[in-house]
């Protein structure tokens, strides 16, 4: 932080947060507000390439040389993140008039005076600005009065003149140096920015340095002796935002951006798809700087074979093109897929995709941002605390984020009122019927079961909870101590000791994505399907982590190798690999349940793997009087019933055996009701059901 000649201090740019983008204001440190003497509220003067003015906030994370503002006021500047300004004191008066049009059509014929008006107050303007209005998108500036500077007031008159639909004259406000209409091919319809990403700071930190840099100072590179890099590879699961980023990197950056989607290049006739790559990389080079975005790009640059005439010469065009970008540094290709084991070896290599950048499933803090991103204008109620909501959506990319909030907001409209604001129930119908776009291949849930819905069993509730709640819970303890968390846990004993109800239930103490899958379903005849399942379960578990995995019946698919079929020794030394790799991500658990300990492959069992084995034994009697207890808890007992009585008549008994007693007593008692009534009283003869001691002595008798 230094000073200015005009009494102004020189910042850095950093991005607005999610929730302030187009609220025209900066955020500042109190160090910064303190020497420049200015309030929250107050006018302050932000200097880049041209002057604007916005109000000041405090900066949450204080400490540092930086001043927050968003895209809108980063173009009104005329400066990117990272670029340097001077901030300085301003004063404003109130505007008796100012004039505005949309950038982009507005719904409908009615007037909208009224509405800008009201959503404008007390905002900060300047002919030849863009400013965002709230539910109706951006305007542009076109006049104000008095000149200059100028706040909305209650009294200001504001005028909307009608869309235009000059891209030159609308685009003027919005880019330091506008593109002409021959190339606003794409520019013109992006209106994403980097305040509209959440939960992926570091991925754009990563792709601003490969992509901004090159375009901006390609002179920097040249004076290392280097290439600037040629491509950049997005890669991860669908719904994750690698489209999202191209956008907004090529509308925060004065660069021209063309984007072509891999099935649009692919032609039946012979040549016709490698003429439609070239001209698209001619356009590219006559208008750099430039991004060029190939969506899809798995579709037209897989691994090259025998039988695939027409994809081995789209490659090798890809390749030549990327080999001959002759004004190197200039042009930048961004690739992105969500299959990038498919993408052909010789692409991924320096010198063609230089850098391959991962877009995860994004962690509680990024769904946060996500979600901070999607109800930036939607009235929510107070009732809702959306960091409850983050930590419920596990596995949920950015695109299921937004499914759920337009959901929320879908139920919010269907109840009648005429102005509903989004409560807590809305959002919680709206996640009964949104699920995890990445996970609905598999029985994936997040189980609302918890230990107290299982008697007994003190003892494994207690290891479970150290082997899966405690790497969660108290990662810096495991890291303090150098200590590697269990990496699986194999749950072992008699049919119906509620083995499965145990891995259910853990997953709901922890609240964390619970994948069941029973072992038999990862068996395919056909050769390497089977180890592929395998791969592919363990591959999304980590995408969606924290997760556990549980394999049910394990026994089915894991025994001695030497011993059992092919295909099973095959998924055997697959799950061997796949266990090997789950020290390194704490938050990827594998349980396992069998009946059959002794049929399993010995090198399953060894520490590293499946390092844990916790007997589910038959339960005792003070389990059996708890399991009981869990089974009629909403049950209408008879006076009578004495559950410890029953307790001790079913030595022996399994929890699962005692779940389906009570379910016979519970039959006995129905059909004694039903018997008796009319099918039309079935209602009013519901609270007449009575479960009696004499419909436990019957149901010990058959179960």
């Amino acid at each position: 932080m230094s000073g200015h000649p005009s009494g102004g201090i020189e910042l850095e740019v950093e991005g607005a947060n999610k929730r302030d983008a187009g609220r025209g204001i900066a955020r500042l440190p109190d160090s910064v507000r303190d020497e420049l003497n200015v309030l929250s509220g107050d006018p302050i003067i932000v200097g880049g390439d041209r002057k604007t003015v916005v109000k000041v906030w405090p900066a949450s994370d204080d400490g540092g040389q930086f001043v927050r503002i968003d895209a809108d006021t980063r173009a009104n500047a005329g400066v990117n993140i990272g670029d340097t300004v001077t901030v300085s004191n301003a004063s404003v008066d109130d505007a008796t008039t100012i004039t505005v049009q949309p950038a982009k059509p507005l719904p409908g014929s009615e007037s909208y005076e009224h509405a800008v008006r009201d959503r404008l107050v007390d905002r900060l303007v300047q002919r030849d600005e863009q400013v965002h209005v709230e539910g109706l998108g951006t305007f542009l500036v076109r006049s104000t009065s008095p000149e200059g500077s100028v706040r909305v007031a209650d009294d200001t008159r504001v005028t909307v003149l009608p869309y235009s639909g000059d891209r030159e004259e609308s685009a003027t406000a919005s880019s330091v140096n506008p593109p002409s209409e021959d190339e606003a091919t794409e520019t013109a319809d992006i209106d994403v920015n980097y305040e509209d990403i959440g939960g992926l700071d570091e991925e754009l930190d990563q792709i601003r340095e490969m992509i901004e840099m090159p375009l901006s100072e390609p002179e920097r590179f040249r004076r290392l002796g280097i290439d600037p890099p040629s491509g950049v590879l997005l890669h991860g699961p669908p719904g994750t935002g690698k489209t999202l980023i191209a956008r907004a990197v090529a509308n925060e950056v004065d660069a021209y951006f063309d984007t072509i989607s891999g099935p649009e290049i692919v032609s039946k006739y012979k040549g016709e798809s490698e003429e439609r790559l070239r001209e698209a990389f001619e356009r590219a080079e006559d208008n750099a700087p430039s991004i060029l975005f190939i969506d899809e790009i798995d579709s037209i640059a897989g691994s090259r074979d025998e039988d695939a005439d027409m994809e081995n010469r789209v490659v090798a065009q890809l390749l030549t093109l990327m080999d001959g970008l002759e004004d190197r540094g200039r042009v930048v290709v961004i690739g992105a897929t969500n299959r990038v084991d498919t993408i052909d070896d010789a692409l991924r290599r320096g010198g063609r995709f230089d850098r391959e950048i991962e877009i995860g499933v994004p962690d509680e803090p990024g769904r946060r941002e996500i979600l901070d991103v999607h109800t930036r204008e939607m009235p929510i109620d107070d009732d809702i605390q959306l960091d409850d909501v983050a930590s419920q959506t596990h596995g949920f990319v950015g695109a299921d984020l937004a499914t759920l909030t337009t959901e929320a907001a879908m139920t919010a409209l269907r109840r009648e009122s005429d102005d509903p604001d989004v409560n807590r129930a809305d959002f919680e119908t709206a996640m009964a019927a949104v699920e995890p776009s990445a996970m609905r291949e598999y029985v994936a849930e997040s189980p609302s079961v918890s230990f107290d819905d299982v008697g007994g069993l003190d003892d494994v509730k207690e290891r479970l909870t150290e082997a899966v709640e405690w790497p969660l819970a108290y990662g810096p303890l495991f890291s303090a101590t150098d200590t590697d968390p269990p990496s699986g846990v194999l749950l072992y004993g008699p049919p119906g000791t509620g083995k499965t109800l145990l891995a259910r239930a853990i997953a709901g103490e922890s609240g964390v994505n619970f994948i069941h899958v029973n072992g038999p379903e990862l068996l395919d005849r056909y050769v390497g399907e089977s180890e592929e399942s395998v791969r592919e379960m363990f591959e999304r578990a980590r995408q969606t982590a924290p997760s556990i995995v549980f394999l049910d019946e394990i026994d089915a698919v894991a025994g001695q190798r030497g011993e059992s079929n092919e295909v099973s020794e095959r998924v055997v030394s697959q799950l061997l690999t796949e266990l090997d790799g789950i020290t390194e991500n704490p938050n990827l658990v594998v349980l396992a349940a069998t009946n059959r300990r002794e049929t399993l492959d010995d090198a399953l069992l060894r520490p590293g793997r499946f390092e844990q084995h916790v007997e589910v034994p038959n339960p005792d009697r003070a389990a059996r009087r708890e399991i009981l207890a869990v089974h009629t808890a909403d049950k209408p007992l008879g006076d009578g019933v004495d559950l410890d009585g029953l307790a001790a008549q079913t030595e022996g008994y399994s929890g699962a055996q005692i779940e389906a007693l009570v379910r016979e007593a519970s039959m006995r008692a129905i059909r004694a009701v039903a018997d008796d009534i009319d099918p039309d009283d079935v209602a009013a003869s519901a609270e007449s059901v009575v479960i009696e001691t004499a419909d436990f002595e019957a149901a010990l008798e058959s179960v």
